[in-house]
């Protein structure tokens, strides 16, 4: 279900889907169901290969209360675009008012469905009620927005039946649909939309940095028209405070379009309305990224877009000839706590950075590199000082930017972290005074950046902040107990003043673990993460930022890992220090010796 997909197009590697319809498969929506009040599990469907759609029966003739209910389930879990099967379960007035699109709520297992004693079970009565029960694993609001959770999970379904017919029908039920697990993974897979970072300044080649914004799509139901319709409508709401569209309020696309397909050239021509069609040739481009980059986060048969305004007329035109730059280096610190870098994913030569990290006589514990690869920042070895200097030949080192005054090494300056407009994060875990701090393009006053939600017994023990600048992932550790944090960051800037910077909105990415050891962004909207679940042993796994599981296999294990570092681009091989030294893990390999000195690997960010 990971939005970030391995191979495919060179702007966002992904990973292809299939959707070509090889067969159809008939769920029996009539599996018999006692009268009595004995809870019984829907069975989650077998899992089907990906290129077959499962569509489901409609109710036999006079099929008893348990079948309609148990039908209606079923008839969730498949491909119907648009539950018109599930509809025919209902009474008319329900099929009227029934909202599926509202939420999906996904359980443990299939539901559990038992009858309700207060009707007294009697069917004669024409009227039943049952309880749909489980264990919540998540939940996938109306914007297609996944929330892990958990507790209980109980709702009622109201039956009655019709005066005329005689037939069963349910006339009362919650808003949207409820599924097990595995039905979930089947029916549902996570895709990265993209917008512009708002309220941050424009990276070096002149142009705002793209945000993904992942959401939860039907696999088997035009997944690619989805898409669309997702982006048009903009943001999610946890991502909207920081993010802008291109698309003007109201665009959306012409009436009568129903799907949409690359042509044979594997260009995807989007017809618009009329709103959209007045942007400008600028903002056009822009609305053109959005849709190059979410289609080929979908799949990699998209080249080109091609946006039209009413009667076909061109508005803008973007195709895929932009090659990704992936980082010239890995970074990392010698047996002497130099700082020295490879370059290339292949290479075992190591050589001293330029400048006084790598050729002066300063001993450090962490490094950090910008993004341009231009400027570093490094940690002394005691953890008190931050120094930032460039990555040139002369280069001095000067007075540390930010000193902490913790009283043992782990309370002191964690590993520092770039994102792509040049400003530098740190996170200062002195007990007495706790801060997390941005500087500036690495320079100047340090910003102390405001975190109301976060308890004052949760401490930041790691930073990682996203390319883009307006998401940042934390370690946090409260009750000798760590965690994973995703926040966006907002930022009020006024001339002359420095921002008042904000961490908001912090969601778990990791529910259930106990501990979290080390952690690296490794693609738009998935990091890789070392730590354990709790009573488990420790792991490494890929994790998304909404908290929900990517598809795929996770890193081959490694022991004594003690920090990981990957890189935006999945192309890029995983690297890790452990008790091997600094190994990485080439695509589809396994782990590979570096050099056995050394600690500390970054990639640039």
């Amino acid at each position: 279900m990971g939005a970030d997909r391995e191979g495919g197009a060179r702007h966002r590697p992904v990973r292809a889907v299939a959707y070509a319809t090889c067969g159809v498969v008939l769920l029996a929506g009539c599996a018999s169901m006692p009268d009595t009040g004995d809870l019984r599990d829907v069975e989650s469907t077998p899992r089907q290969d990906t290129q077959v759609r499962v569509f489901a029966m409609p109710p036999r003739e006079d099929a008893g209360p348990g079948e309609i209910v148990q039908g209606f389930l079923e008839a969730l879990t498949s491909d119907d675009p648009n539950y018109d099967t599930a509809r025919k379960y209902l009474s008319a007035e329900a099929a009227r008012k029934w909202d599926p699109e509202r939420s999906t709520t996904v359980l443990a297992n299939g539901p559990g469905t038992a009858e309700d004693n207060q009707t007294g079970g009697r069917e004669d009565s024409g009227n039943l009620t049952y309880t749909l029960v489980g264990s919540r694993v998540a939940t996938v609001d109306a914007q297609q927005a996944y929330s892990p959770a958990e507790g209980p999970y109980s709702r009622k379904v109201h039956l009655s039946r019709d005066p005329k017919s005689r037939q069963w029908r349910i006339d009362a039920l919650p808003a949207g649909v409820v599924m097990g697990k595995s039905d979930f993974q089947r029916n549902y897979m996570s895709v990265n939309k993209y917008y512009f970072a708002s309220n941050s300044p424009a990276v070096a080649t002149g142009q705002s940095a793209t945000v993904a914004d992942p959401v939860f799509v039907r696999k088997r139901v035009d997944p690619m028209t989805q898409m669309v319709r997702s982006l048009l409508d903009g943001p999610t709401n946890w991502l909207g405070p920081v993010v802008r569209s291109s698309f003007p309020t109201g665009s959306a696309l012409q009436k009568g379009v129903s799907s949409l397909t690359p042509d044979d050239q594997n260009k995807l021509i989007v017809p618009l309305n009329d709103r959209a069609s007045r942007a400008g040739s600028g903002k056009c481009a822009e609305m053109a990224t959005q849709l190059l980059f979410t289609m080929q986060n979908l799949t990699p048969a998209v080249d080109s877009v091609e946006l039209q305004g009413p009667s076909g007329k061109r508005l803008c035109e973007l195709n895929d000839d932009q090659a990704v730059k992936r980082p010239e280096y890995l970074y990392f610190l010698d047996g002497k706590h130099q700082m020295v870098r490879i370059a290339g994913a292949t290479s075992t030569s190591a050589v001293p950075v330029p400048g006084a990290l790598g050729t002066g006589d300063r001993e450090l514990r962490s490094v950090a590199v910008s993004r341009d690869e231009h400027t570093a920042a490094g940690v002394s070895i005691d953890g008190k000082s931050l120094y930032v200097t460039e990555l040139a030949s002369g280069a001095s080192l000067g007075d540390p930017v930010v000193q902490s005054h913790g009283a043992t090494t782990d309370d002191r300056l964690t590993t520092p972290s770039w994102d792509s407009h040049g400003d530098l994060w740190v996170a200062d875990r002195d007990r007495a005074n706790p801060r997390l701090l941005l500087l500036e393009q690495g320079a100047g006053r340090p910003v102390e950046v405001q975190t109301p939600e976060l308890s004052g017994r949760m401490r930041i023990k790691d930073v990682r902040v996203a390319a883009d600048g307006v998401r940042i992932a934390l370690v946090v550790e409260k009750d000798h107990k760590q965690s994973l944090l995703v926040g966006r960051i907002e930022r009020d800037e006024k001339a002359g003043e420095q921002p008042v910077v904000t961490v908001r909105g912090q969601r778990s990415t990791t529910p259930g673990w106990e501990e979290v050891t080390a952690m690296s962004w490794a693609g738009d909207s998935r990091l890789v993460v070392v730590g354990r679940e709790q009573g488990g042993v420790l792991q490494m796994r890929y994790v998304q930022v909404d908290g929900s599981a990517p598809d795929g296999l996770a890193p081959a294990a490694l022991p004594g890992v003690k920090t990981i570092a990957a890189s935006e681009d999945d192309r890029v091989p995983l690297v890790a220090y452990s008790d091997d030294g600094i190994v990485r893990l080439p695509s589809g390999g396994q782990w590979q010796t570096v050099v056995k000195e050394g600690s500390a690997p970054v990639y640039p960010g």
